[in-house]
């Protein structure tokens, strides 16, 4: 290849690359310039509120400490039911309209809460090791894949039953240009490598320390810890699955863009406990991914992005507890 040709084609490549990011800004501008800016306004005040009330009165610290079974999924539907439904009814307040399908709307609205709650609130403990320790990284492992396995085939039924004219809620690989996906990974790098020099943030990363609480524990192997990371990301296959493949996908039907909204207060609330940044900006990422999904019909780039900022978050945890905290 001449050099004539080798500009050429660099000059092609850049060329699809702009395109396909200014389709993606075009998406989120779109979205903006047409959404009701009342509806915007109010659910975004009504998340900020919820941010306080967790933040300020430590809700999740009380759900978690000590509760059986019951009385988490009790407790976390009800936040769950509270953060998904009131954006759905300001929405109908500003813009009401009847829908077809309302009694099964109504039942995806309830049912909705309930399956994040179950996943979030159940706890089988599996026995491993006497070593307290390494029971709870091995049980970590099992955990992830058990509750991946009950959310995809619990979403699946509905699919099967209700949605079946559509790809499995956004698994699809078809027609998806890949570079803007990365290009947001790349301009968050900046952002995690500056996160990763705060002590809240090193507080909870990397996992490994955070959650199993092995790093110090005799026979830790490198294979360990990437077997706890790709253990780790199935997690966010399933979240990805749930809020951005369900959540937005089955609901658009009824609501169309604007179940993106709900969405995101929805998905805000399950970062309650985590670093408050963290917890905001789930907010607005949460409706960048839905508004990608929503014009695309694919959770595929979203997941791809939403991995890749979760493991440089590991990354920037390995790194700023070795030679920063």
């Amino acid at each position: 290849m001449n050099r004539v040709e080798e500009e050429s084609l660099k000059t092609v490549k850049i060329f699809y690359f702009q395109r396909s990011m200014k389709s993606i800004f075009q998406y989120i501008r779109r979205y903006l310039s047409e959404t009701d800016k009342r509806i915007l306004i109010t659910v975004s005040i009504f998340t900020a509120v919820l941010v306080f009330i967790n933040y300020t009165m430590g809700l999740d610290t009380a759900i978690r400490k000590n509760n059986s079974f019951p009385v988490k999924l009790i407790c976390w539907y009800a936040v769950f039911l509270v953060a998904f439904a009131i954006p759905y009814l300001l929405t109908h307040l500003f813009k009401p309209f009847v829908y077809p399908g309302k009694k099964r709307f109504l039942f995806f609205l309830l049912i909705a809460p309930l399956i994040f709650a179950v996943k979030i609130s159940l706890d089988i403990p599996f026995y491993f090791s006497d070593n307290l320790n390494w029971n709870n990284y091995w049980d970590h492992i099992i955990y992830w894949h058990f509750l991946l396995l009950i959310v995809a085939v619990i979403l699946f039924i509905f699919w099967k039953s209700f949605d079946n004219n559509q790809p499995f809620y956004g698994i699809k690989t078809t027609m998806i240009d890949w570079k803007p996906y990365l290009l947001m990974l790349l301009i968050m790098l900046p952002l995690i490598a500056a996160a990763s020099t705060q002590p809240d943030f090193l507080s909870d990363y990397p996992k490994l320390n955070a959650i199993a609480g092995i790093e110090n524990e005799p026979g830790l192997r490198w294979w360990h810890k990437l077997v706890f990371e790709f253990s780790y990301g199935t997690d966010f296959i399933g979240i990805e699955l749930f809020f951005r493949g369900f959540l937005v996908l089955a609901f658009i039907k009824w609501f169309g863009k604007d179940a993106i909204l709900p969405m995101a207060c929805f998905y805000c609330t399950i970062h309650f406990g985590k670093p408050l940044g963290e917890c905001i900006s789930s907010y607005f990422g949460g409706i960048i991914l839905g508004v990608v999904v929503y014009h695309t019909q694919s959770i595929i780039g979203g997941l791809i992005v939403h991995l890749g900022i979760a493991w440089m978050m590991e990354l920037g945890g390995y790194i700023g507890n070795t030679f920063i905290k």
